[in-house]
């Protein structure tokens, strides 16, 4: 079966089953499930109840595909990703970006967990990416290219909305909310990058870094959705002295700062 076909019958199997249309996708990154309780008339369904769909193997990912409303607008959320270093291929990771396109999604935003490069920021920062480096050693759009998906060269020259940048200021402005915005490198793990890693992704332009959200953004962008990500800075990864980091403690960063985004994205849903 064609990747398309694969993802017409994943949408057929939701569509059944729901009765409006979502227009916004949302997928949540490492600890920030804590939007989920802002979803008014939630289904949900389990990944390995969908077809087609792989299972999310990472701590603080659940594992489900949620539908509901949130400010008004019809939601599908996405709560667990999957990853590349799980051994999925970049299909894979990405293939829910694909259903989501196919159930009617027009804006897709999307949240992570990252190690920072850049010493102006703070664990529990959030920063709005405007921008990615894409370090990824494989690529989503790799081989034959289907036109019912998205055109063969896609322009990257700003994939990150910057009209959905403004209002998620004009927002944070309004809830006291101090945000960053910077650029973010995409590896592809699991391992914690090395204190010279750190340097030399900052010496290319990088303010933070994790192992996810690119590729999933770059299909996004295929299908001609709009794009707003932020990252949970979880750990300083440039410093002098020598820190250790785990995946609690980025998972305990990331649960801390939840409310805050969970509160951002929930008044821009339903601004938008």
């Amino acid at each position: 079966m064609s990747l398309y076909d694969k993802i017409q019958e994943t949408a057929a199997f939701i569509k059944g089953k729901i009765k409006d249309t979502p227009t916004i996708g949302i997928i949540l990154g490492s600890g920030l499930g804590g939007l989920v309780d802002k979803v008014e008339d939630a289904i949900s369904f389990p990944y390995k109840d969908i077809p087609n769909f792989p299972l999310a193997t990472v701590q603080g990912h659940a594992g489900k595909l949620i539908l509901g409303k949130m400010g008004g607008k019809q939601v599908v959320m996405l709560a667990g990703r999957f990853h590349y270093y799980e051994g999925y291929d970049m299909q894979q990771v990405t293939f829910p970006v694909r259903v989501m396109k196919a159930l009617g999604v027009e804006t897709l935003i999307v949240s992570n967990a990252a190690g920072c490069m850049n010493v102006n920021y703070k664990v529990g920062d959030i920063m709005l990416i405007q921008d990615h480096i894409n370090l990824f050693p494989g690529h989503p759009l790799r081989g034959p290219n289907d036109e019912r998906l998205g055109v063969r060269f896609v322009d990257m020259s700003e994939p990150y909305a910057p009209e959905l940048r403004k209002l998620a200021h004009d927002v944070a402005g309004e809830q006291g909310l101090q945000l960053r915005e910077g650029v973010y490198v995409g590896l592809q793990g699991p391992t914690f990058e090395t204190r010279h890693e750190y340097h030399m992704l900052h010496v290319i332009g990088g303010d933070a870094v994790g192992m996810s959200t690119v590729p999933e953004v770059i299909v996004a962008r295929h299908g001609d959705m709009k794009v707003f990500a932020a990252s949970v800075i979880t750990d300083m990864g440039i410093r002098d002295e020598l820190n250790t980091i785990t995946h609690e403690e980025v998972l305990a960063a990331a649960n801390a700062a939840a409310p805050r985004l969970a509160a951002l994205v929930a008044e821009m849903v339903g601004r938008m």
